[in-house]
């Protein structure tokens, strides 16, 4: 399925809670070529501390952004070694964390809209969280971890190959 390109952005839903909407969950699968299993767990992903923090007892996505960090990681390291076989890990791990920059991660969560989606604290909503390219990096590999949980590394491989260009 596509890339970034949605046919409809993403909109922040006006209910309680930041929930996502049907729109907002169709436009997010088409664009990470996924159907999301467990809404539980993708609203998980979209909740950062700073919401946790004024609503006990939910649960952030720390956890699952570490998990999609390492599939990240992963898949990147594949793709960036069937590119250049007989490349030194002392050229493969720069060009790793190049591709995997927080810069990058944000650029593409705010493409997919997850500025639009990700839960926050009000402090944080209103000094520009939505914006925050930490909050944003998180959020993805966040998104990410629930693609792996789901799906396999197969999965992430086909989310990130819309995500990422084969250049990088």
């Amino acid at each position: 399925m596509g890339g970034p390109e949605m046919a409809q952005t993403p909109q922040r839903s006006s209910r309680p809670g930041g929930a996502v909407t049907p729109l907002d969950l169709a436009a997010l699968e088409a664009a990470l070529d996924h159907r999301f299993v467990d809404l539980g767990l993708l609203t998980r992903a979209l909740t950062h501390a700073s919401y946790v923090n004024e609503h006990p007892p939910q649960v952030s996505q720390d956890g699952l952004a570490f998990v999609g960090d390492a599939a990240l990681g992963l898949v990147i390291a594949q793709r960036l070694l069937a590119r250049a076989p007989d490349a030194p890990a002392g050229v493969l791990t720069p060009a790793r964390a190049a591709v995997v920059s927080g810069t990058n991660l944000a650029r593409w969560a705010a493409a997919l809209g997850l500025g639009e989606l990700v839960r926050l604290g009000r402090g944080e909503d209103q000094t520009g969280g939505r914006a925050r390219e930490s909050i944003l990096a998180t959020t993805l590999e966040a998104v990410l971890g629930v693609i792996y949980l789901e799906g396999g590394l197969d999965a992430v491989r086909r989310a990130i190959d819309g995500l990422v260009p084969e250049t990088t």
